[in-house]
């Protein structure tokens, strides 16, 4: 006999020896024998190692609040974080199917994942092909040397500081132990130098995720944004991973001078996305688009002639802008903002921040105007001006302005008054009224007219102001033998005194010594007295004629007409 015995009665080594019946050890069931239980655990294993060198397809099967489940094929499940998928995994659902690669294993012990193809080298070979394809690999930072760190990505290798997407010394540190996704950027296989990258891996996965979140933004949706950063222009929200531009003019309704008046960092916003510009990927977003328009409604609180009172919020050269209420502004023009004076920059009646009184002259909805004026809460000064300065009545005041056809007078504020150049003086004529006066002196005027319609009233300073030739003529009379300086020949003008002219009448000379009768014949009779008379030595010498009038010429002359009213003389050679 043989000492072998069948495998259906050998004995197992724990099996009881006290017992005189012989035990029988069951026959395992296929399904669960040594053989394949060492290849199950060996291809779990080999997964581990080798599920990087290529995609895997996952498929949902739950989602928490911070990551998605996926089955993957192995025995344990793997999980992505919900920052992975657009829009934080909002569309996501159970059956779903994803591209994924295996990177590790979490202390859960589920397998993390990226839904970036990862390889995991082991050899020159593998490098070479990730090398090639610009594939991201698997590797474990293993210590912090100059200028970089130590990564182990099945053979050693090494990564720029600058390349390993930390900030400082402190996440430098913090590397060191973990396993990250980075690019091979050199590799010498004859001198076995390999240089890894982590940033382009980081940057690209970012830019993939936002792409992915700028893919599910639409235009007119509503979103929730925090402000990230504010600029002199306005605000920087990030609106689910993407950055957006809140524009200082889209965030009130009312005028905003500074973004930090209206929003903080780290606010949080609900915006309304206004464009989205798919090629340079810029996102406008609105925080005023979401209350109501004041100007919809404006209409039906204001109207023209209505007083209202308002904050100035900007001054023009032009005019002033008043903000009645959030959203709604007026303007008062400089030339509605003083009845007395022309106010010629806006900013030397009105301040920003004031608060003022203004009337609404006309308002203009489709167009958002609103015309004001602030001089309409005041009396106007013209309408009292024909009670106050009747015609014939004297005023005083200022010369406000010369111009060539005469001057201006301000009478009272608000009030001026035209002295035409022909009323400035009366004894003599002037080219410009500057030649008399000068801005800024004060003079009285008579008032001649005045028009309230047209806001004129005009002024004479002549009828007030006596002149020498007024008290020439009082103080002679007609008949009176005086002097003068001959200034003009023709016709005959004859200067009595300064600024005094008089005009001279043609002479008739002496009669004449004889004079012919009618019919031709001569007065012999006559002539005979005439010549008995000069023969006795009692008869005057025939009068010597006249010298002629010649300009500068000083002569005696006789006043032959005073005309006061019209301030006229006339006088004739003595």
């Amino acid at each position: 006999m043989t000492n072998e015995t069948t495998p259906e009665t050998q004995p197992t080594p724990d099996a009881p020896t006290t017992s005189s019946e012989p035990v029988v050890t069951p026959v395992a069931e296929p399904s669960e024998n040594f053989g394949e239980l060492l290849a199950q655990f060996e291809k779990s294993h080999k997964h581990t190692s080798e599920s990087g060198q290529k995609q895997l397809q996952g498929t949902v099967i739950s989602v928490s609040a911070d990551q998605v489940f996926l089955d993957i094929g192995y025995k344990t499940e793997g999980v992505l974080p919900r920052s992975a998928f657009e829009n934080n995994a909002g569309s996501v659902k159970t059956g779903d199917v994803v591209p994924v690669s295996v990177t590790g294993r979490n202390e859960e012990g589920y397998y993390t994942l990226t839904r970036f193809k990862v390889a995991q080298p082991k050899d020159w070979s593998a490098l070479e092909e990730a090398f090639a394809q610009k594939l991201a690999v698997v590797g474990t930072v293993t210590g912090v040397v100059k200028g970089g760190l130590n990564v182990d990505v099945g053979v050693r290798a090494f990564m720029p500081a600058s390349r390993s997407g930390a900030r400082d010394a402190a996440e430098i540190e913090a590397l060191v132990g973990q396993q990250i996704n980075c690019r091979i950027t050199k590799l010498d296989v004859t001198d076995e130098d390999v240089v890894v990258d982590r940033r382009v891996v980081l940057e690209e996965q970012a830019r993939a995720a936002a792409e992915g979140r700028f893919g599910a933004l639409k235009e007119g949706d509503t979103h929730t944004g925090t402000v990230r950063s504010l600029m002199s222009y306005g605000a920087f929200v990030d609106v689910g991973g993407v950055d957006g531009l809140l524009h200082v003019s889209d965030m009130a309704w009312n005028r905003v001078n500074k973004p930090e008046d209206v929003v903080a960092v780290g606010q949080q916003l609900q915006m309304k996305i206004l464009k989205i510009d798919p090629e340079t990927k810029k996102i406008s977003l609105g925080l005023k688009q979401l209350q109501p328009q004041p100007w919809e409604t404006a209409p039906g609180r204001y109207q023209a002639g209505q007083r209202v009172s308002g904050r100035v919020t900007r001054v023009a050269e032009f005019g002033a802008f008043v903000e009645l209420e959030p959203g709604v502004e007026g303007l008062i023009h400089v030339s509605e903002m003083s009845w007395g004076k022309k106010v010629r920059i806006a900013s030397d009646v009105i301040k920003q921040g004031e608060i003022v009184d203004a009337v609404i002259l006309s308002i203009k909805p489709e167009e958002r105007r609103i015309s004001l004026g602030l001089k309409q809460t005041l009396i106007d000064p013209w309408s009292e001006v024909a009670r106050n300065f009747p015609v014939g009545s004297q005023v005083e005041g200022p010369v406000s302005k010369l111009m060539n056809f005469g001057a201006f007078v301000q009478v009272a504020e608000g009030i001026e008054g035209l002295v035409h150049v022909s009323e400035i003086v009366a004894d003599r004529r002037i080219h410009h009224p500057s030649d008399v006066l000068r801005t800024g002196q004060v003079v009285k005027a008579q008032v001649l007219a005045i028009d309230t319609e047209k806001r004129q009233m005009k002024l004479s300073i002549k009828q007030l102001v006596p002149t020498s030739i007024d008290e020439y003529i009082a103080e002679h009379k007609v008949g009176d033998q005086v002097s003068g300086r001959v200034v003009e020949e023709t016709p005959a003008l004859v200067e009595l005194g300064e600024g005094i002219r008089a005009a001279c009448r043609a002479s008739a000379g002496p009669a004449a010594a004889t004079q012919a009768k009618p019919g031709g014949t001569v007065d012999l009779s006559s002539l005979s007295s005439m010549l008995k008379a000069r023969w006795r030595g009692n008869a005057p010498a025939p009068a010597a004629k006249p010298e002629p009038l010649q300009v500068g010429q000083i002569r005696s002359f006789r006043i032959v007409k005073l005309e006061p009213a019209s301030k006229r003389i006339e006088v004739e050679l003595a």
